[in-house]
């Protein structure tokens, strides 16, 4: 999402909030984020969240006292750098390749260093492990390596260890410097003025530590194996950082950079950028729609799977919605512009995903606060570590290497990327999949969940009348009532009308024959001549102002129909009824497996909707629902949702419409369906693009899964150095080796956190 300043009432007087984001630069781990966080929120009036994986901070301000320079130098003051950041690349723009290049370029210094430190750190290390190739003097040439790889190639550590220091704050840099500063020192005094600089000296590698004289060991191939290290975790958990925020960036990509306007009656073409809302665009087969909007001619099928993850291209005709950057498989269309820029779907998409992406989970925040005060308590480890080997005679080697060896071992990288990075991949596959989670906070609740409420209008249902059944008297073929029924219904403009209609066209599969002398009995339903026929279709009032009565086996046909709460109309033609059409909202394909999904996640599902009970028992019936509240005013379904609270349910609610809008919010989460209204959507926590309820059951898997996930990375950061910190302290861990555990560490959960790309639909 661009830099963006967005104010919930006018202007900054107080009482308002101002929110603005900024790029955060110089960050080196979670305790940078802390820090940055707390100096912002000691500023009157200012609330601020800092995500280190993101290197971001969403801020929120009020008052006239704060200006975004104010939050900026706050930033400065505290040692890091800030910025509004630029717009991402919009799919009109021509700079991919620049983008990519930027990247590649923020990059090339840390890889210079990783590469510096590994090549000279390499050799060190083999010399100071293999005594077949510590040769007289390997000493002084260890020396000559190391020294570019703790000043050059860790010098972003110690520049960060010095700007915390004048702050009076330590961080993970301050250990890795700290660290490898005291082993290359101690290696430099025991070779100038020990007895390590000797001739003939050897030096054995060993995994733990013994008790010896200082004056004749060296630590240089700790001190260039850890920086060596931790520049490798870094470089790689930057490069991952990156993969796991693509899924962002390959949607904002995803538009069409130019398009074919229609205009004074020529075509024209124009970058997307261009478009106005009510411009007339042309879309050839194979071309991608520019924008959001409406078909005013022609007909196609539209792909929609890049955007919603539904395989099955959409039938679109005159009148129907088309989203941006979807694919026309078919005919050519010329589409109205209804939405552009940042209104489009596409872009909607995109801020509700790096919204989530931004935020902070519970979880999260905890990992804050405990590696903001870890650095100073690991410190203060260290050196006890080290009082306590001197006091207990184990000589200066043991102490100082057990010292150094707790300050590598307990950098918290792992701690601080373990909550960020499962978010980003998480957020980031469901917009692959059309699943949008608004917020990080949501995770926590998609595990308590236990009760989930339907909205049944277009989402369990289509939301739309369709032809379900047809009866027939003795005699009559079925294509011969919907041929002429349909020719009449054809005709007419109402929505059971328009349903019959297109089911005619659907089952017979044949164009359906013009009517003549038609006419519309209000309230009634339709008459006129087909084919030499005189049609009804309509109430049953209408056939008996003609003297026709429906024969005993229609009339039972009809009951039943209106008692399962469908709409029953009557054709007849030359004097004599002939059939009975039953018209209602279809229950969706999806649904009676989508309730069995979420029955399987644990899940109490219960239907609620404004139709009369009878309607609603039968949807509920046909699904696999056993509770309905039906009849329920839409302002009054919040209450019910309140109601099942009170009962102690932690409740989930799916619904499509503004009058679901209360509901969704009131509810612990709130699943709005993405073919809803954006009312709906504004007050989901997760916003279903496809429309279809079986995502409501992915939704939720992938949220718990990324929320498994997250407790699983936090638990490896908080075991290994829970676990590592003790052995380190005993002298049990050369410090090379805690070096690389911790390098690790961060790997892993990174790692761990880039499974959920593989995460699929059921």
């Amino acid at each position: 999402m661009s830099a963006h300043t967005a104010t919930t009432g006018a202007g900054t007087a107080a009482g308002t909030a101002t929110e603005v984001e900024l790029a955060i630069g110089g960050m080196t781990c979670a305790s940078c984020a802390a820090r940055i966080e707390k100096k912002l929120n000691r500023m009157d009036g200012v609330e601020a969240t800092v995500n280190y994986a993101t290197e971001k901070a969403k801020v929120s301000y009020r008052g006239e006292d704060v200006s975004v320079q104010d939050l900026i130098a706050t930033v400065e003051k505290t040692g890091y750098t800030a910025h509004e950041p630029a717009p991402p690349m919009r799919p009109e723009d021509d700079a991919p390749e620049a983008a990519k290049a930027a990247e590649a370029d923020e990059l090339r210094p840390l890889r210079q260093r990783l590469l510096t430190a590994v090549v000279l750190a390499v050799p060190v290390i083999a010399m100071s492990m293999v005594p077949a190739l510590q040769f007289d003097y390997w000493q002084w040439l260890s020396l000559t390596l190391t020294a570019p790889v703790v000043t050059y190639a860790a010098w972003p550590f110690h520049r960060a260890a010095w700007t915390n220091a004048k702050h009076g704050a330590a961080t993970m840099d301050t250990l890795v410097s700290v660290g490898t500063s005291a082993a290359f020192l101690w290696s430099v005094w025991a070779l100038f003025f020990g007895t390590a600089g000797m001739t003939g000296m050897t030096h054995p590698f060993e995994l733990t530590i013994g008790h010896s004289d200082g004056a004749g060991n060296i630590y240089l191939e700790a001190a260039a194996g850890v920086t060596a290290f931790i520049l490798a975790g870094r470089y790689f958990e930057a490069r991952s950082k990156r993969k796991a925020g693509a899924a962002l960036k390959a949607l904002l990509e995803l538009g069409a950079k130019e398009v074919t306007v229609l205009r004074g009656g020529r075509e024209m073409t124009v970058p997307t950028a261009d478009l106005q809302v009510g411009d007339r665009f042309l879309v050839r087969p194979g071309e991608k729609i520019a924008t959001d909007g409406t078909v005013v001619e022609g007909a196609s099928a539209v792909d929609a799977s890049m955007l919603t993850g539904e395989s099955v291209p959409v039938e679109v005709g005159v009148g129907d919605g088309v989203t941006g950057a979807t694919l026309n498989a078919g005919g050519r269309l010329v589409v109205e512009a209804t939405r552009i820029g940042a209104d489009t779907q596409l872009a909607r998409m995109a801020r509700l995903v790096e919204d989530a992406q931004n935020g902070k989970a519970a979880a999260q925040r905890l990992a804050d606060r405990i590696s903001a005060v870890f650095v100073p308590v690991v410190i203060a480890l260290a050196l006890g570590t080290l009082a306590f080997w001197l006091v207990n005679g184990a000589g200066l080697t043991a102490a100082f290497t057990a010292a150094v060896a707790v300050l590598i071992i307990a950098c918290p990288c792992a701690l601080g990327l373990a909550t960020p990075t499962a978010l980003m991949v998480g957020t980031g596959r469901g917009a692959q999949l059309g699943i949008l989670i608004k917020g990080p906070e949501v995770l926590e609740t998609t595990r308590r969940v236990d009760t989930i409420v339907l909205d049944k209008t277009g989402t369990v249902t289509t939301g739309r009348m369709t032809l379900l059944d047809v009866h027939t008297a003795d005699g009559t073929g079925e294509s011969d009532v919907l041929r002429l029924a349909g020719a009449l219904e054809h005709s007419s403009e109402h929505p059971i009308a328009q349903a019959v209609a297109a089911g005619a066209v659907e089952r017979t599969g044949a164009a359906l024959p013009t009517p003549e002398d038609f006419t519309s009995v209000a309230g009634l339903g339709v008459q006129g001549v087909v084919e030499g026929h005189a049609v009804l279709v309509g109430r049953e009032q209408l056939l008996a102002e003609w003297e026709i009565r429906l024969p005993v086996e229609l009339a039972r046909q009809k009951a039943a129909a209106e008692a399962a709460g469908r709409t029953a109309i009557a054709v007849a033609w030359d004097g004599e009824a002939r059939a009975v059409l039953e018209v209602a909202d279809a229950v969706k394909d999806t649904s009676a497996e989508a309730i069995e999904r979420l029955r399987a996640l644990g899940l109490t599902p219960i239907l609620l909707t404004g139709d009369n009970r009878a309607v609603a028992e039968a949807v509920a019936a046909e699904v696999g629902i056993e509770k309905v509240y039906a009849e329920v005013m839409p302002e009054d379904k919040a209450d019910v949702v309140k109601g099942l609270q009170a009962e102690g349910r932690s409740v989930a609610m799916v619904g499509d419409g503004v009058n679901d809008a209360a509901a969704l919010a009131q509810a612990d989460l709130g699943l709005a369906m993405g073919t809803g209204t954006d009312a709906a959507i504004e007050a989901g926590d997760l916003t279903l693009v496809r429309g279809d309820l079986r995502a409501a059951a992915d939704a939720i898997r992938l949220s718990r899964k990324t929320l498994g996930t997250i407790r699983t990375n936090l638990f490896w950061a908080f075991a290994y150095n829970v676990a590592a910190l003790p052995l380190a302290a005993a002298g049990l861990l050369n410090p090379m080796i805690a070096g690389a555990a911790m390098a690790f560490s961060s790997v892993f959960v990174v790692g761990n956190s880039l499974r959920l790309r593989g995460f699929k639909a059921a």
